[in-house]
């Protein structure tokens, strides 16, 4: 196979930053990691700060790089109020420019381009909005009458493919679990912090939702292998796929495994609000942190929104479980991308890893 030269965008992010270290393993593969904040570790990957907001600077860095094959487009813009944001115009407009302000100077140079990967999620099916037909499936499910950033990147994407080489693949992840701290979606900060706080003051680590729903997710190091595998699967040409880890859970279930982990007893139910009753103890998780001899010390830049996307995905303040929301993998299955992990280990696997890195403190 001949050489890559693969462009992670958004490369300090949940999914670019595992997609900067898939692809950093593989031979032939050259690395270009963009974002505007220097990842933990590139991996050997050359670091180029960027910010794709800014037309003319991205003209000149993306202007440059006539050697790339492969672009993995994981940047993204969240309005600080996260959920309300989801559909404003602003928020819409910023990401559809980024996209744009890296693609149209790239598309001008890099005339060996083979493969695209665009980032989307289950809100092209409006499950933000309203109840999502059960499974959601690619090509009939999208919920395109809902204004969606997403709308405007994918037509975008079409649009210059057209009666060129290069092909896309737009994937639509679940509920993303991995590597990344002070991002706006990434529950495993959130969740340890939580934790942490609830230990330290003695208590056990109670469920802080509301009623019980069944949900998926998908583990950041598969999903990455997903994207890598469309970059060079003829099945995965100008498709969108739904990817999922491959089995359903439910918060109270997995509840006694993340206690476990994080060396606590689950407690029952104590419903509160991540995002209003803990965000606000900075003082008590310097202390934890000092105590602990944590890498940071700053719980804002720990968890960034995460305490709000928390406090949306394990329900607190909703009266009713509200509707399901399941995406059918089938697609991406018989394409030929069979990969799966059991979401309990899952979690396991990412909390250790924070401990590892003294993100949160040892079980």
């Amino acid at each position: 196979m001949s050489k890559k030269t693969v462009l992670v965008a958004g490369a300090s992010g949940l999914v670019g930053y595992a997609a900067m270290r898939h692809y950093s393993g593989l031979p032939d593969t050259e690395v270009i990691a963009v974002s505007r904040r220097r990842p933990d570790e590139t991996f050997g990957a050359t670091f180029v700060a960027a910010d794709l907001e800014n037309r003319e600077a991205c003209q000149q860095v993306f202007g440059h790089m006539a050697r790339v094959t492969h672009v993995v487009y994981a940047a993204l813009y969240e309005a600080p109020g996260l959920i309300a944001g989801w559909r404003e115009a602003d928020q819409i407009a910023r990401n559809d420019r980024m996209l744009r302000n890296l693609m149209d100077p790239l598309l001008g140079v890099a005339t060996g381009l083979r493969h695209v990967s665009l980032l989307q999620g289950t809100k092209a099916y409006g499950v933000h909005v309203r109840p999502m037909n059960i499974p959601a499936r690619e090509d009939r499910s999208e919920a395109r009458d809902i204004p969606n950033f997403y709308w405007n990147q994918e037509d975008y994407l079409r649009e210059r493919q057209k009666g060129q080489d290069w092909a896309f693949s737009i994937f639509r992840p679940v509920l993303i679990f991995g590597y990344s701290t002070g991002s706006a979606m990434n529950l495993i900060p959130a969740l340890g912090a939580y934790a942490a706080l609830l230990k330290d003051a003695g208590e056990p680590l109670w469920f802080p939702g509301g009623p019980e729903r069944m949900a998926q997710a998908i583990d950041a190091d598969v999903l990455a292998r997903a994207i890598a595998w469309s970059g060079d699967a003829h099945a995965a040409r100008n498709q969108a796929f739904n990817v999922a880890n491959g089995d359903v859970f439910t918060w109270r279930n997995v509840w006694p495994a993340i206690a476990g982990v994080l060396g606590m007893e689950a407690g029952g139910d104590k419903p509160m609000s991540l995002e209003t009753d803990f965000m606000s103890r900075q003082s008590d998780w310097g202390r934890i942190a000092d105590r602990n001899n944590l890498v940071e010390p700053d719980l804002k830049k720990l968890v960034g929104l995460s305490f709000q996307y928390a406090d949306f995905q394990l329900g607190f303040g909703r009266p009713s479980p509200g509707a399901p929301a399941f995406s059918s993998t089938v697609k991406l299955n018989q394409a030929g991308f069979t990969e799966m992990i059991d979401t309990e280990a899952m979690l396991v696997k990412w909390l250790r890893m924070f401990q590892q890195r003294r993100l949160l403190p040892p079980r």
